[in-house]
Formats: C-alpha cells, structure tokens, sequence
C-alpha cells in the first residue's frame, strides 16, 4: 500500500511558467515545459502500439445482464475494430456523412468509436437524454439535421425507435441494432457490421489520416446558448494527450485503472478519461451507474468491486459519494485501496467536500491522496489548464499546460480568459458565423470563462475559476453578482444541506437562491423523522430550516450585498435532465433553472414572504 504513489511531488512534475504582461494591459500565460515537437498522429495509433505490445492486456470491461464483467483486450480491440472498420469502408461515410452513437457508454459504442477513426470517419456521441428523456426530439432533430449521418447506432434498439423514427427525411443513414436486443425491421444487427475483415483497406485508410483530419464531432453542453457541434481533430485530441505525459509522468509506471460513469458524448469522458487509458496502455471499467438517487446503487456496487488508480467525477457525483464512503468501511477501503488521484472537473468543488475527501482517505489508508483539478471545453479537446501540484485549495485550476497559451484579458472587473494552442477546435461544424465569432483578432478561443491567480506575485500557484462571464449579472444597486464563486460559497455555507445551488437577483435590487438539496444529507439531520417521511416535509424541518438559517447568517456577515442570499427556497423537485436544468455530467444550468422556474423566483420574491421562503432577517434574529 505504502509504495502507491499518492502526494502530488511524487506525481507530478513542478510548475514552471512565464507570465507576460502587454502595453494594452493583456497578459500571457503559459508553461515553460515544452510540448514535444512529435506525439501521436491520430488516435488509432495508441490502440495500435497497445496491441502490438501486449494484446491480452484488458482494455475495457462492462457488466452484462447478469450483472458479470464482459472483457475485452487490446488485442481483441484492435480485430474487432479493423472488422467494424472494414464494413463501415463500404458504407457511404465522410465528415458529411458521419458515425452517429445515441447509445450511453458501452463496449460496442467504444469499438464503433474507434474504428470510425482508424478509417478516417468522423464519429459523433450524441446524449442519450436528446432521445430518451424528450418528448419532441427537438435537440436531436437539429443535431442530425446539422451533421446527416451515413451510420447511427443505438442499444437497445427498441428503446431509441421512438426517436429513431422522428428523424425520418433527416437522414439517409444505416440504422443499427446494438448487440444487447433484437434487431427491428428497418435496421441491420451490430454483429453483420463484423462479418469480414479487409486489413489492407483498413490500413490503407488508417495511413491516411492526417493530425487535421476530423476524430469527433462533439456538441456543446448548451449551458450557455444553443448546442454546436465542435470538429475535434487528431492534433486536437493527441496534444492533450501528450501535454497530460509531461506533467503527469507517473502514468507510466503504473497504467491507469478506471471506473468511471462520464459519457462519452462529453469532453470530459471521452476526450479526457477514455483518451487517457487508451493512451497509456490503462484499464476502463464502463459504469452503468450515475450521479442519480436512482442510478447511484450501481456506482456503489461497482466500487465494492473495483479499486480505481484514478477517479473522474463532477461536484454532484462526489456530494452523493461522500456519505455512502462514510457510512460503509468496505466501500471505503475499496475505493481508496489503489487511488493515486482524486480529480473534479465541471464545477468547482465545495471545500466541505474538499475537506471531507481528505478525511476519508486519511481513515481509509492513512495518508491524504492527491486531489486536483483542470479546466477547459469542449472546444479545447478539453485541457487548458491542469492543476499539477498541490493546490492550497478547492478551486484551484493550475496553470496553463505545455503547447497552450491563455490570455487574460481585464473586462469590467473581471479576468476574462481566452486560449490558443494545438487543442483549440478549428470552428464549428457548417456554422461558420459563429466560429468566425468564437475567435478574437488574434486568434485566442473566447471560452466566456473568468479566472483569477491564486497569488498575483507567484503565478505558479495558478489560476481559480471565477465563473462564466456570461452568468455574471448586476443588482439594480449597480453592483456586480459574481455566480461561480457566491454558487459555490452557499453550498459551502449550507453544508451538507445544499446540492446545488442557482442564483437568482437579475433585475432586483436583492440576492435570492434556489437551493437543491441533499435529500439523504436532510435526513441525518432529521433523526426523529421515519426514513419514509415525504421530501417536503423534510424539507419544512425545524433543524434543515435552522442550518439554512445559519449559513444565510454566516454569509451575510462576512461580505455585501453583492455576496449573500436575502431570501432562499428549498427545491422540492431536483434538476430536470430533460428540460435542460442539468447537463449530463452535472453541470447546473443557471439561465434553464430560472426560466423553467420562473413561478418560484417570483414566489421567492414576493411582497407577502411564504413560509417556505427563508428570509435573512429570520436567519439574523
């Protein structure tokens, strides 16, 4: 146990970076540590070397239907993809005519993945909310009117057919039928796709491609505006990957072992976590669990199972892991047993989750493990910035990594960042207004993010998050609400009562929050109270309503107007993933939340204060 690698000296290697500041008074940022002049030309060639070098390595593993790990290996990966591969030669496929995937994460949807990319063909990972949480199929209709498949997959088929059929006239595509139910009339099986094999064609088409040709489409969250979709190339993709071995050298002493939940339709799961296994050789376990009271129970199981070298996750995630690892000692053990790294990417981190990780890695094995951070997009393939020492603190973003430059640019009173560098997408696919208008006049990437240093004087100690500039609003008093950092102070403040949190104020002379709970969190601290007491009465308990009370308190006496809730209300209903409250990885939609709730900001302004708005005057006594 004692020889795992788990504090940041013995990970990572030491910032080092140059800071230069220009006569219209932008700054410079990046990393003394150089990109290396070559890296990896395309994907393909990672799963090729792997391969090569040890074929019965285990690559990825998922559960089936009677719960017991499928297996696959790096050898076995590479035949079935120059099977897939060799099929999807035949079919009529181009970046105008791509791969589409509407399945979640999953053995097939990785090896259809790949071998779109071996033969040169873009692939796109469209969330499965798009077709099975919606009513009208809207956001998917637009994103297959944009792109006009050649192939789409689903599994099983016969829960994406609703959707399926709403895109009829918007495509002329292949559909198929994944591995895990009977094909429908209409669509061929997963399996007909694997029928033979040409490997020269394959190769033939592999050596084809280019460090510009187009890996992935990949849409846009649509937490700010409506979804895009961003050309991620082979550069894109390869030099994050290659900027991750400079800073993160223990990744080849110890291939990565994952399991992780994140979607693939995402940045985050599929540019950052698979790249990163399949890069070094690593093992993905595919968790069928989610950040959800209803899918959690799947994470737990598997984490019973499974001890990770590294663990992905978003706030959310974390917040509902922290009390089951808690409360369960072989949880515990299991999950801390291997960990090098704990990593949170999304949103900011509550300290109080911060802290508690720590303590619970000290209970479990005695020593804190590394707990770290980075930032970036969908846009930036995603890496920007990589927090590769120990930060002083929740939020800490890290510094630029090698081959990225930002430039920090002063706006009203903010840090607004922008980002140039081999991982900035090239624009947005058939859309070339807006990608003309992503870009500045010198080419820098307008990610709308905010950031400001840790310490001014000692730039090497990096960057925190300070929110998306666009989120940011004035009071009627003029004075400006800074929503990531006041979001994140009141989950702090509230703890562990408040989930998440949206800011409410805009055109108001006054802060209110509409707070999500932690349901189970309310209960510990309802003792008394049966386990099947209804939400909203728990939510009406004297003691959840007293520690909301004492973090309006707190807040309000530490800052101005500008940093603290006058009103706030508990949220019955959590965040709705089909109406858009709440991305697919966690990520709370500020603008969504407001509009869809509009009764209840209203309600939480009113001139006659309901009972189930908590007031700061109450809170102050």
């Amino acid at each position: 146990m004692n020889s795992i690698p788990r504090k940041a000296n013995q990970l990572f290697v030491d910032p080092a970076v140059v800071l230069e500041t220009r006569p219209d008074g932008s700054q410079l940022f990046r990393s003394k540590i150089e990109l290396p002049e070559k890296y990896a030309r395309c994907v393909g060639e990672w799963l090729e070397h792997w391969a090569a070098v040890d074929p019965d390595r285990l690559f990825l593993a998922e559960r089936d239907a009677d719960g017991e790990w499928v297996r696959l290996s790096y050898g076995e990966a590479k035949e079935r993809v120059y099977r897939i591969g060799s099929c999807l030669l035949g079919q009529n496929l181009s970046a105008h005519h791509p791969v589409v995937i509407l399945s979640d994460n999953s053995i097939e949807h990785a090896l259809l993945m790949l071998a779109a990319m071996h033969v040169g063909v873009p692939s796109c990972a469209i969330s499965s909310g798009n077709s099975l949480m919606s009513k009208d199929f809207a956001k998917l209709k637009d994103n297959i009117a944009l792109l006009r498949p050649g192939l789409i997959y689903a599994d099983p088929i016969t829960r994406f057919m609703p959707a399926i059929n709403a895109l009829d006239g918007l495509h002329e595509g292949l559909v198929v039928a994944g591995g895990r139910s009977e094909p429908v009339p209409g669509t061929v099986p997963f399996s007909d796709l694997e029928a033979g094999v040409d490997a020269a064609a394959v190769a033939s088409a592999f050596a084809a491609i280019t460090p510009d040709t187009i890996g992935k489409f990949l849409f846009t969250s649509g937490s700010v505006g409506t979804p895009k979709a961003v050309i991620n190339t082979h550069r894109m993709m390869c030099s994050s990957q290659a900027a991750k071995e400079m800073t993160w050298p223990f990744l080849r002493k110890l291939p990565p072992v994952l399991l992780d939940w994140l979607p693939w339709s995402h940045t985050f799961g599929s540019n950052h976590n698979f790249n990163l296994v399949l890069r070094w050789g690593g093992t993905l376990y595919i968790d069928e669990g989610k950040p959800t009271p209803a899918a959690l129970g799947k994470t737990i199981r598997n984490l019973k199972e499974i001890s990770p070298t590294l663990y992905f996750s978003v706030p959310r995630a974390f917040d509902m892991l922290v009390p089951h690892l808690r409360d369960d000692p072989v949880l515990r053990e299991n999950f801390f047993r291997q960990l090098q790294v704990i990593f949170y990417a999304g949103a900011a981190l509550p300290q109080h989750l911060w802290n508690e990780l720590e303590n619970l890695s000290r209970l479990a094995i005695g020593t804190e493990v590394t707990m770290t951070s980075s930032w970036g997009s969908t846009e930036t393939a995603p890496t920007a910035t990589d927090c590769h020492f120990q930060a002083v603190r929740s939020g800490v973003i890290g510094v630029p990594v090698p081959g990225t430059t930002l430039k920090l640019v002063p706006k009203a009173d903010k840090l607004e960042v922008r980002v140039g560098g081999p991982n900035v997408f090239p624009g947005y696919w058939k859309q070339p207004d807006l990608s003309t208008a992503a870009f500045d006049e010198e080419g820098y990437y307008l990610i709308g993010d905010a950031v400001e240093f840790v310490d001014p004087k000692r730039p090497e100690l990096g960057l925190l998050f300070d929110g998306r500039v666009g989120e940011d609003f004035k009071l009627l008093t003029g004075t400006w609400v800074h929503v990531g950092s006041l979001r994140v102070a009141g989950i702090d403040a509230f703890s562990p009562v408040a989930q998440d949190i949206v800011v409410t104020g805009h055109d108001r002379d006054e802060i209110g929050f509409l707070v999500f709970p932690n349901i189970p969190e309310c209960r510990t601290l309802c003792p008394g109270l049966p386990p099947e007491t209804p939400v909203e009465q728990v939510l009406s308990n004297i003691a959840v309503v007293q520690r909301i009370r004492q973090g309006m308190a707190m807040m309000a006496q530490l800052g101005g107007s500008s940093t603290y809730p006058v009103r706030v209300m508990l949220m019955e209903e959590p965040p709705s993933i089909e109406a858009g409250e709440i991305t697919d990885k966690g990520y709370i939609n500020q603008k969504i939340v407001r509009t869809r709730r509009a009764d209840l900001v209203e309600w939480l302004y009113a001139d006659v204060v309901d009972k189930s708005v908590i007031t700061v005057a109450t809170a102050l006594g």
